[in-house]
């Protein structure tokens, strides 16, 4: 599996909001998305219209998730009845080993990819390079991080956070081009660079934003004709799918391809939708010999089993609530330290990975609901924060990323807020403890444990001299006693 760096979010976050250029690239990007989704569903849709599709959209694939047995069960049926072979795998280490099995047979040397966020979880490049296979990206933004030795940045874009002139600069060390800023020059040589490989390649590895229940067909949705390529010129195609991505039927396809481009980058329609329904028949003109569909767990389970995380299933990977977030907008993908980012990575990567290495990532978020607001399948996404964070403070031995520390201070206040002696006797020790640090009324450094980051970034207002208690007592209780009256 890919390597999980989620306990760094933090330290990932500061560098991020350090770095001048991502800000800007930051800036620039996010509110292109935003501007492009609102214009074209305001142009498209009345509100009511919009909404009414998307609690359809939510229905169907919560009424999958529900009977998710029942449908992978169609899905093998229907790929193995159109010449195709289905594999499952529980996790990533599972799922690799299908995926090299199969080029192995079929004596493969170079592999082409299509954009798929669960290639990037189970991390099959590097398994491939390994076993002497190579692997070439060829969504021109995965082309590019693969060249940087990177992650993606963003669902739906992963090169965003580079510039042009970085882009230039990757070209002219591995492909020995010629610098330029030229945009449409450095599409030119990722071309001429990428024909080569779809001209080699004997294997193909895809995603799949969708698998149709019904007839066992993949959807893929992209902007470039690398998705249909990969699908088709190579001799093997292999698809990999998460176990969310089914939905029942052919009929439904068309809600989510109206629902998918226009929250993702305010497209009434992608370039390309592209349907493949297994190996090529007799009277195909391309297409691949064999097809196999690998549908894929790592963790998925974890969420299932949870009635109230099990809405973060129905995500159909548009990237919207990235797009809106203010926490994603100031500190990007990256420093979420896995594949998925932002408020839908938040949640399911503790789950799907380490729930102590991913605690910070649930406190990710102002819970200020926008992220709900777009989705278009409505997951609530601060619902499910919450009730991550309480697993993490509450939950078992093996979910708890709280410190001793912090549950003893938690219990301490929770105590104090139930007894009126007690909370004076705790509001009287932290005036007394924090006298030394108030300067002007203002507390500017807390060198302790745990209340340390109140200070980190400003300064914190000192406890009061007296509490409103005391202040009633000595004052205000006397003044109210001696009120005059009211007048008939």
């Amino acid at each position: 599996m890919a390597e999980v760096k989620s306990a760094e979010f933090k330290s990932a976050s500061g560098q991020a909001l350090r770095d001048a250029k991502l800000q800007r690239s930051l800036e620039h990007v996010m509110e292109h998305f935003v501007d492009a989704r609102a214009s074209v569903i305001e142009n498209d849709f009345g509100g009511e219209s919009w909404d009414a599709m998307r609690e359809r959209a939510a229905a169907i694939k919560q009424s999958t998730l529900d009977h998710l047995d029942y449908y992978l069960d169609l899905v093998d049926k229907n790929v193995r009845r159109n010449g195709g072979h289905v594999h499952f795998a529980d996790d990533a280490a599972q799922a690799n080993a299908i995926v090299l099995d199969i080029a192995r047979r079929n004596g493969v040397k170079t592999v082409i990819k299509s954009k798929s966020m669960v290639s990037e979880e189970m991390g099959v490049n590097h398994v491939l390079e390994r076993a002497g296979i190579e692997p070439v990206e060829t969504d021109l933004g995965e082309y590019i991080i693969q060249l940087a030795g990177e992650t993606p940045f963003h669902i739906i874009a992963p090169a965003m956070h580079k510039t042009r002139d970085e882009v230039s600069d990757l070209f002219r060390q591995w492909l020995k081009t010629a610098p330029t800023q030229d945009i449409k020059r450095l599409c030119e040589y990722a071309r001429d660079a990428l024909r080569e490989k779809f001209a080699a390649a004997d294997m193909g590895i895809s995603g799949a934003n969708f698998v149709v229940a019904e007839t066992g067909s993949v959807c893929l949705v992209t902007n470039e004709g690398n998705g249909r390529m990969t699908t088709s010129a190579p001799r093997v195609h292999v698809a990999l799918a998460g176990m969310e991505k089914i939905i029942p039927a052919w009929e439904d396809l068309a809600l989510y391809l109206r629902l998918l481009p226009r929250s993702a980058t305010g497209q009434r329609i992608t370039s390309y939708n592209t349907f493949v329904g297994g190996p090529r028949a007799a009277s195909d003109e391309d297409g691949p010999e064999e097809f196999h569909l690998v549908i894929v767990d790592n963790g998925r389970l974890n969420l299932l089993r949870d009635e109230v995380l099990r809405e973060a299933l129905r995500c159909i990977r548009c990237g919207a609530c990235l797009n809106h977030c203010p926490v994603y907008r100031k500190v990007g993908g990256h420093a979420y330290g896995w594949v998925y980012s932002g408020p839908i990575g938040a949640i399911v990567t503790p789950p799907m990975t380490n729930m102590k290495a991913a605690k910070d990532l649930p406190y990710a978020s102002t819970l200020c609901g926008t992220c709900r607001d777009v989705c278009p399948v409505k997951i609530d996404i601060p619902r499910l924060l919450l009730h991550l964070r309480h697993k993490i403070a509450e939950g078992s031995e093996d979910e708890r990323g709280a410190t001793w520390m912090e549950r003893l201070f938690v219990e301490r206040w929770g105590k104090a807020m139930r007894d009126r002696k007690s909370l004076e006797g705790q509001a009287r020790l932290g005036r007394l403890l924090t006298k030394p640090l108030t300067r002007g009324g203002k507390i500017r450094k807390l060198p302790a444990p745990m209340v340390g980051g109140w200070t980190a970034s400003r300064d914190f207002p000192a406890p009061a001299p007296r509490s409103f208690a005391q202040i009633w007592r000595d004052e205000l209780a006397a003044d109210v006693g001696r009120a005059p009256e009211p007048q008939e």
